[in-house]
């Protein structure tokens, strides 16, 4: 199997950087071939990527994005049957579609099993905005095709100014993961991790949500089971034990013992019962919690995360709550994990992230008054 990862952005947007940064850090560049064609660009270090033992095929037919179907395409498959690698990364040219590079991948004419594995954009933090405006066609259709989008130069810009450029992205493309982080605090595993398995926080927070309700509910119809089994066996204790009476107080006794059976069948299952034990009062977990959260370069200190963390238990102003998860800058070059579940909470150092993220799991969630909460 070749995996096949695009890294595309306009030019001068730090790929090449980017590149080198995960070939030295987190790829064994020995069993990698990169496939590029950068325009109007001078082109990664020979010498460096000789070094490490990875193969070059350049292009000379022009922008890659221009020219796919005949060279790009026979090019690809001759690297594919005479390489074999296990990984291809593909730079095409900054001013190309995505979405066409994507396609051509994807139509490749070769027997080989190839994948592609990712397709990822560098944004220059600072000039994104200038971007959108003056290049939208090409920039925004880089955008909104990426699983994964990298923002560089990000170590000197504003929180202000990053959120700006979060709004944008979002606009256009509200699944990618977005790396905030500046490249040097984070090791390259972490980037290709990130590229390859994006973790999805509300995704993890609700299937946990989703595990207790379940485990929940189980246990309910194992104690209304047991319940109707010791109410059946009474009876039939109650009838064994007076067989031998007359007619009339046998039918006393059952009738005891019906009556305590159908006080235990309106306990559980009555019309005003809401322990939700019924087959008609059991939902699934998404059915009745939501989520809230966000992603954020934004840094809080562990006073107002656990002020923030307080608060949560004000139910009338956010709502019922049963879980929160988090993991924020510091500001000081050090992050902050924290953990919520109802009158316990937990604020702790943790490791750099790619970027901030903020989740919270609850029913009737009053998100307005959570954004409040947790804005800067």
């Amino acid at each position: 199997m070749t995996k096949i990862d695009i890294f595309s952005g306009f030019l001068g947007a730090g790929k090449t950087t980017l590149i080198k940064k995960l070939l030295k850090e987190a790829l064994d560049a020995s069993k990698v071939v990169l496939i590029e064609n950068e325009f109007g660009e001078i082109g990664i270090d020979g010498g460096f990527l000789k070094e490490a033992g990875v193969e070059i095929k350049e292009m000379n037919s022009g922008c890659i994005c221009c020219s796919l179907v005949g060279d790009f395409g026979s090019s690809l498959k001759e690297v594919i049957e005479m390489y074999h690698p296990e990984r291809i990364l593909i730079e095409p040219s900054g001013v190309g579609k995505l979405s066409d590079v994507m396609k051509a991948v994807q139509n490749v004419d070769t027997d080989a099993e190839v994948e592609l594995n990712s397709a990822v954009v560098v944004v220059d933090a600072n000039k994104c905005k200038m971007y959108a405006k003056n290049f939208g066609e090409f920039f925004l259709n880089q955008i909104a095709h990426a699983g994964t989008i990298i923002l560089s130069r990000t170590a000197d810009i504003s929180e202000s100014k990053l959120n700006t450029v979060l709004e944008i992205i979002r606009k256009h493309n509200d699944k990618a993961t977005i790396i905030t982080t500046p490249w040097e605090a984070l090791d390259g595993k972490k980037i290709l991790e990130t590229i390859e398995n994006a973790k999805d926080l509300e995704a993890e927070l609700m299937a946990e949500v989703a595990k207790l309700h379940e485990e929940h509910h189980h246990h309910e119809e194992h104690e209304h089971h047991e319940h109707e089994e010791h109410g059946h066996h009474h009876e039939e204790h109650e009838h064994h034990k007076h067989e031998g009476h007359d007619h009339e107080e046998h039918e006393h006794h059952k009738h005891e013992g019906h009556d305590h059976e159908e006080h235990g069948h309106h306990h559980n299952h009555g019309e005003d019962c809401t322990c939700g034990c019924h087959d008609h009062e059991h939902h699934h977990a998404d059915d009745i919690f939501t989520s809230w959260g966000f992603e954020t370069p934004v840094s809080y200190t562990q006073d107002e995360l656990e002020h923030i963390l307080e608060e949560l238990e004000d139910e009338k102003k956010y709502g019922s709550i049963l879980r929160a998860k988090g993991m924020v800058s510091a500001g000081d070059g050090t992050w902050l994990n924290f953990d919520y579940v109802p009158g316990e909470s937990n604020v702790r150092v943790g490791t750099v992230e790619v970027t901030g993220k903020i989740c919270v799991i609850g029913a009737q969630l009053n998100e307005e008054n959570l954004k409040t909460l947790f804005a800067k």
